[in-house]
């Protein structure tokens, strides 16, 4: 009792709260932003992704070869095939499983008769991949969509002088 208060941890008054925190309107912003982005990845990727690899169920089947390994999810993989009596070397579209696998590994493909470089994974042709994918990132818009409409009330009910 020196007369001397605790006041905390040490540093703890260095930033003061409005520093530290995120205003309603940043929030509003930023919500906003990351809804409209993951609807956008929704709406304009995966689900056109999955549209196309289910347009690949009833193409001719080969048996394939990974010739370029990566991110099968993003479209980075190549698949190396004989169609028609040549040898083909596609690109595995977006929304491809596989990605796993190492470079030489065999799997069965479908791809299109008149084009043997449309081309996509058979266990992939059903869509699953990239319409799991479309609705877990259009869930996350709503619920960042919401997140903003939230906020924007907040920001509408509050008096004018805290603005």
């Amino acid at each position: 009792m020196d007369g001397t208060t605790n006041a905390g941890a040490a540093g703890a008054d260095r930033y003061p709260p409005a520093a530290t925190t995120v205003g309603p309107r940043a929030s509003l912003v930023m919500s906003l932003a990351l809804g409209l982005l993951l609807g956008a990845l929704s709406l304009l990727v995966m689900l056109p992704a999955a549209q196309h690899l289910r347009s690949l169920q009833d193409g001719e089947r080969a048996q394939a070869t990974l010739h370029t390994a990566g991110s099968c999810m993003a479209g980075h993989c190549q698949v190396k095939f004989e169609a028609g009596g040549r040898t083909v070397i596609a690109d595995l579209p977006v929304g491809s499983g596989g990605g796993k696998q190492s470079v030489g590994a065999s799997l069965a493909v479908r791809y299109q008769a008149d084009d043997p470089r449309v081309v996509a994974r058979e266990e992939d042709v059903g869509g699953g991949g990239a319409a799991v994918l479309a609705a877990l990132s259009g869930g996350a818009a709503l619920l960042f969509l919401t997140v903003a409409a939230v906020a924007a009330i907040f920001l509408a009910r509050r008096p004018r002088s805290e603005a």
